[in-house]
């Protein structure tokens, strides 16, 4: 098996280089090969599993348990969930002819694109590098893996552990900061999936272009939520300070700001203040399960927003340890620093709007999110939601949740990404469908 490779100018096009000649071999496309890679790569997981919460806990300070769920065990799911139904979903699918073809047969089929591209993030470093990888893999691609430089541990465990699991002349992990991404962006791939912020996201499209490679781009942006009257207060409290805190807020498609409706502004705080003191104790900086900011200069951006609104419960901080605590902002006013730019980080403004026609409107004068979310008991707000605002996925009732369902498209649009995966949409990202006629002679 390869090893880990650092990557320079040379490196790179020697790494691309030798996944293209075994991709020519024909051998990625066996479903054999790919149900063999899936499952070296699931029992990596089950076998290094301790080893990889600790790099996790090193880079981000992440609990066992919340490490395992949103990494290991998320991963694990997406595998079992392709295996299963694998078979399926590379088999032909017949295709109907209009009457002038006939006598004919059509169908279209899935074949792999050839080299793929994934650059993963730092806020779940391993997750969003190999749940990727695992449609790449269930497509019949070869793959180079780029593991976030900001998640040290992380990365070198990815580096060490993927060779030895997976085949080596076919997958390869560069690790590295900015210039060996940009090594790797000069290089010709077949499909690049990149995770991250809007800013690269651009870098990255702009590299692919002259070789017309296509982009998948999962962004983030401000996901809103929406409170409507007549909620029960308790249980939404409940479920978004489990959304919004999960990984210290580092999550793309965490709640990042709630428009509350009403009295439901004031009405929600001390459920909050309850909802943190239930999740995470009186000293959150002593929860085993609440993370750390990735970095000072992450940490030194978030708490330069904690002056943007009225503090409900939170707000304290070290930056020694990069500590911010659960932190919610009332009384936020729409043009205050926090609400200027993704947060990514545990502060949770609550903006007081009068109605749902200003909430939408709020909502409809920014950019597209990747999330929007909504807290109501009404089904017609439901369906003006549905109807008159434009986002990556709608979800009620449950912040975070729709990422875990395999059966729905994960994806941004506008401003929030490009593209979508998970499950059998990882499949169609890393596939060409081709289309298939047969016609008779005779």
């Amino acid at each position: 098996m390869a090893s880990p490779t650092h990557s320079t100018d040379l490196d790179a096009a020697a790494v691309v280089g030798r996944l293209r000649r075994t991709f020519t071999t024909h051998r990625t496309a066996s479903p054999e090969w790919r149900r063999g890679q899936l499952t070296a790569l699931r029992t990596l997981l089950t076998d290094h599993r301790d080893e990889l919460l600790r790099a996790l806990a090193d880079d981000l300070g992440k609990g066992p348990e919340e490490a395992y769920r949103t990494e290991i065990g998320f991963t694990l799911h997406e595998i079992d969930h392709t295996l299963d139904r694998l078979d399926g979903w590379l088999a032909p699918r017949p295709a109907e002819l209009p009457e002038r073809l006939l006598p004919a047969t059509a169908h279209t089929v899935r074949e792999p694109l050839g080299v793929v591209l994934v650059i993963a993030p730092w806020n779940y470093p391993l997750q969003l590098a190999l749940a990727p990888l695992v449609g790449a893999l269930a497509a019949g691609n070869c793959a180079v893996v780029k593991p976030s430089e900001l998640a040290p541990a992380t990365s070198a465990a990815i580096a060490r552990l993927l060779p030895r699991y997976l085949d080596g002349d076919a997958v390869a992990v560069v690790e590295g900061a900015v210039p060996e991404t940009t090594a790797l962006l000069a290089e010709r791939f077949d499909h690049i999936f990149y995770t991250g912020n809007g800013t690269v996201g651009r870098i990255v499209l702009a590299a692919a272009a002259p070789h017309l490679t296509p982009v998948t781009l999962e962004l983030g942006g401000k996901s809103p939520v929406v409170l409507d009257p007549g909620t029960d207060l308790a249980a939404a409290a409940r479920r978004l300070v489990t959304g919004k805190f999960l990984n210290a807020g580092q999550t793309c498609v965490a709640p990042d700001y709630v428009l509350a409706i009403g009295d439901t502004a004031r009405e929600i705080e001390p459920h909050l203040v309850a909802a943190v003191r239930e999740t995470y104790g009186d000293d959150p900086a002593a929860a085993g399960e609440y993370g750390r900011i990735v970095n000072t200069r992450h940490f030194d951006r978030l708490t330069a927003l904690l002056d943007s609104g009225r503090t409900v419960t939170g707000g304290a901080h070290d930056r020694a340890t990069r500590y911010l605590a659960p932190t919610i902002l009332a009384d936020v006013d729409p043009d205050a620093p926090v609400m200027r730019e993704e947060i990514f980080g545990p502060v949770l403004p609550i903006v007081p709007v009068p109605d749902l026609d200003a909430a939408i409107a709020f909502i409809n004068e920014r950019d597209k999110p990747l999330a929007l979310y909504a807290f109501t008991a009404s089904e017609d707000t439901k369906r003006r939601l549905l109807e008159e605002t434009s986002s990556g996925a709608l979800t009620f009732g449950l912040p975070v949740a729709h990422l875990t369902a395999p059966g729905l498209p994960f994806g941004g649009v506008g401003e929030s990404g490009m593209g979508r995966y998970h499950g059998e949409y990882s499949l169609d990202t890393f596939s060409h469908t081709k289309a298939v006629l047969d016609k008779p002679l005779a």
